[in-house]
């Protein structure tokens, strides 16, 4: 048999230059369970992206599998325990596209605050009159809240400088030292929903921060803020608890990058409202974020192909004693 490489979703012409000395590089149909265990008899390693899985049955069904890479920061669609169980290393690529989603979310939170959609909208359609009917919000002087304070947040945190935000943070591993650095308050999570006028999710998905966002922590927001979210959509309970909060104008505005599950269900009723923005898990996808995730993946993958020891490894346990440091 040939070995092989395995994607979920195409593999980046930067990493498959890197890859390709090792086996033929073949991409699933689509990144479903069903499309991907055909292909795994022969793979030597595995590609994940996006919303591809690589659960136990996945695993199970590479017994040549050495190496599971994933592109990005989050893992939570590996089963990290069923590979550390077989040896497999699982590498990935943190802080790779931390400025890249740390715009986005910039992004997401100028185009609510200013109603940009919602003005292109009324120009196009000759309602000039429109901009006496109301008002777009400001960023300069506002409170922001940072849910996560790693490599994405604290980016985050440096672009709100010059709106001359007061920045909180919510992290229970951040340090202070660097939050002092950037001049953020690092606070307790409920805090930070009392406090800020706009709030941006940038945490892991972990069974602590699952459903972070729900009715009880809405309650706590000031009237009118506004919710961005470019991490995790399981973050937030539900679409309804978000739906809830922008009809009572208990926010102002949603900003919505991720779902659970994507892609969503658009018949949803929020996506009919004006200040609900989304996009398809996107805004952190720009040419650079992508080519270093890619590298940086697809040369830790190289590097345990190899028999050497990888940067950035989710289960180190996982590792071999003979393994030579990379």
């Amino acid at each position: 048999m040939t070995a092989r490489i395995v994607g979920t979703g195409p593999i980046d012409p930067v990493a498959a230059e890197i890859l390709r000395p090792f086996g033929e590089i073949v991409t699933a149909p689509d990144s479903s369970e069903a499309a991907l265990l055909p292909l795994l008899a022969d793979a030597i390693a595995l590609v994940v992206r996006g919303d591809g899985v690589a659960n136990a049955k996945v695993i199970a069904a590479a017994p040549c599998l050495k190496v599971i890479g994933r592109t990005g920061a989050g893992y939570n669609n590996v089963d990290i325990a069923a590979a550390t169980a077989r040896k497999i290393p699982v590498v990935y690529t943190p802080g790779a596209n931390a400025r890249a989603v740390a715009e986005g979310a910039l992004a997401l939170m100028l185009a609510l605050c200013k109603r940009v959609v919602y003005w292109d909208r009324q120009t196009k359609q000759g309602n000039w009159k429109s901009r006496f009917g109301t008002m777009p919000a400001d960023l300069d002087g506002a409170t922001l809240g940072i849910v996560g304070f790693g490599a994405i947040g604290q980016t985050l945190a440096e672009l709100a400088r010059p709106f001359n935000m007061t920045v909180l943070a919510h992290d229970p591993f951040a340090s202070p030292e660097r939050a002092s650095e950037l001049g953020v308050t690092l606070v307790e999570l409920d805090d930070l929903f009392r406090r800020s006028d706009f709030i941006s999710l940038n945490a892991a998905l972990t069974d602590q921060t699952r459903h972070l966002v729900n009715r009880a922590r809405l309650d706590l927001v000031r009237p009118g803020a506004y919710i961005v979210n470019m991490a995790r959509g399981a973050l937030i309970e539900s679409l309804d608890v978000l739906y809830e909060a922008l009809r009572s104008g208990r926010l102002a505005g949603v900003g919505l990058d991720v779902f659970e599950p994507e892609p969503p269900d658009v018949s949803h009723p929020i996506f009919q409202l004006e200040n609900c923005l989304c996009s398809p898990h996107a805004l952190g996808m720009t040419p650079g974020a992508m080519g270093r995730i890619f590298r940086m993946m697809a040369e830790d993958m190289a590097t345990v192909l190899t028999g050497r020891q990888p940067r950035h490894v989710v289960n180190p346990g996982a590792l071999t004693a003979g393994i030579t440091p990379g």
